[in-house]
């Protein structure tokens, strides 16, 4: 065969020709694109019979050409994508992988005979498919599958909180948790032990691990599905959003080439997050970077990763002592979360490490006192400390739909605010799926252990008075950014409680 062109990828572009069967395309590898206004029919490197054949099956007039396979592969995830648009679109019952918007669930469900009959017919693959799918888009980060003594329910986590998603009946959740159990290789005849489990699902081409809780109750089982992030998710320390001074110090600090830097926040706060971003930032050919974390939430490049396994007897303590004879310059522990783990982390700081990790504190100063009450001596906490980050995630108002309401006298006199202030709160509308909130904002209350600080913090007992002084010196608490967020209407009162406005 002549030999075929290959196309400048910088001249590409995604296209499909009218008329065209795209799945079946997809299945033969033939794929199609524009560069400077010509079609071109694309077939991968090494002309796969079948998508010559179906060339010539179609009678195309468009010229055979191939891309590079770092090309090709991009093409492909383009038409993959379009294909499950079409899917769905279509949301035919017969052909597509997914199953429509919340309201056809239920049409589905009701047109389906067979849904009841297996968890491997079609329809219950279908249903479980358009679950992930459904939650992928809504940007949820959990998915909840509960069962209760007459019905059972599917919620989604967006944003932190729980939204309903549909009900159900209750065979139909047995058959859901059937499948689930079946994809992450976990025994679908227990039903009286808790399982763990993960599986990855695929969509439009891209891989998305889920992390699977399995657990028995009063009425049946129950499911949680954590949607695990990719790699490619990993913000970088400039889109963490926050502020300009503290994202500026956060550089500054991971310059450092040993001690310890801590982020703080209750769970759900977006704490492994920014540890991942660090790590990012300090990952570099010169440099080795070995975490260990409860479980593996990102598979992040450039960093070898270990899971604790206590049943194995690979705990925090034991695999950072494995750690510490690897050679590292960066260590990452998921959580101090006892008084080993806290010794051999402090061991490491003074020993030239840069060690990274988590704490379960409210703010930023309690930080000290926690890690005085796990038996640290306060000396060696200052001299290897050199930062913590307490932050939370709070949740933004709709644009779309958000109203403003006067703030009753008593609110403004809890918080200290003026009494004729107006105030933004949540109403809910089609774009935020009634929920009155879209996306989140970072905010954060930075302690930057300087020599000046570490005097404060070596002649002071408790936090409160920690807290005062650091305030004399102009540190921005959570209290005072939650308050300056109600103010510029970028979230509500109630929003402001839930994270913990009267906590600080």
């Amino acid at each position: 065969m002549i030999a075929l062109p290959f196309l400048d990828e910088t001249s590409v572009e995604f296209a499909y020709p009218e008329n065209i069967d795209i799945p079946l395309c997809i299945r033969h590898s033939l794929l199609f694109c524009d560069t400077k206004g010509e079609l071109y029919a694309i077939i991968p490197e090494g002309e796969k019979i079948g998508a010559l054949q179906l060339y010539n099956k179609l009678s195309l007039s468009y010229p055979l050409a191939h891309l590079s396979p770092a090309g090709y592969e991009n093409l492909y995830l383009k038409f993959l994508e379009l294909k499950t648009d079409l899917d769905i679109s279509k949301s035919s019952p017969d052909k597509s992988e997914f199953i429509d918007e919340e309201l056809s669930l239920v049409d589905f469900i009701k047109n389906s005979a067979d849904l009841l009959t297996s968890e491997e017919s079609a329809p219950i693959i279908k249903f479980v498919n358009t679950i992930f799918y459904q939650a992928i888009k809504r940007k949820a980060s959990d998915i909840h599958i509960e069962t209760h003594e007459k019905k059972g329910e599917v919620r989604f986590r967006i944003d932190g909180a729980l939204i309903k998603h549909i009900d159900l009946d209750k065979n139909i959740i047995d058959l859901i948790i059937s499948r689930i159990k079946v994809i992450s290789a976990l025994d679908i005849s227990e039903k009286r032990l808790p399982q763990d489990g993960r599986t990855q699902v695929k969509v439009a081409g891209k891989s998305l691990d889920v992390r699977v809780s399995v657990l028995p109750t009063y009425h049946g089982e129950r499911v949680v599905l954590r949607l695990l992030m990719q790699a490619t998710s990993i913000p970088s320390l400039r889109e963490l959003g926050f502020d300009e001074k503290t994202t500026a110090e956060f550089e500054d600090l991971l310059k450092f080439s040993h001690g310890i830097i801590l982020v703080t926040g209750p769970t759900g706060s977006g704490k492994s997050t920014t540890l991942h971003s660090f790590l990012q930032q300090l990952a570099s050919p010169e440099k080795n970077i070995i975490s260990i974390e409860d479980p593996v939430e990102y598979d992040a490049p450039h960093v070898s990763q270990i899971a604790v396994n206590t049943k194995a007897g690979l705990t925090f303590a034991s695999g950072l002592r494995s750690i510490l004879r690897q050679d590292p310059d960066v260590i990452m522990i998921g959580e101090i979360r006892d008084t080993e783990t806290a010794h051999i982390a402090i061991q490491a700081a003074m020993t030239g490490h840069l060690v990274l990790s988590t704490l379960h504190t409210n703010n930023a100063t309690a930080a000290l006192t926690r890690l005085a009450d796990m038996g640290l001596d306060r000396f060696l906490i200052t001299s290897t400390l050199l930062g913590v980050l307490a932050q939370r995630l709070v949740r933004r108002l709709c644009s779309d739909c958000k109203e403003t309401v006067k703030l009753s006298d008593k609110d403004a006199d809890e918080l200290g605010l003026a009494h004729d202030l107006l105030v933004a709160q949540p109403k809910g509308c089609g774009s935020c799926h009634h929920t009155g909130y879209r996306g989140r904002v970072a905010i954060g209350e930075f302690l930057m252990v300087d020599d000046s600080v570490r005097e404060i913090l070596k002649n002071s007992e408790g936090d409160v008075e920690i807290r005062s002084l650091m305030k004399t010196k102009g540190m921005k608490f959570l209290s005072d950014q939650l308050i300056a967020l109600l103010e510029d209407h970028t979230t509500g009162l109630d929003e402001i409680i839930r994270v913990g406005v009267k906590e600080a």
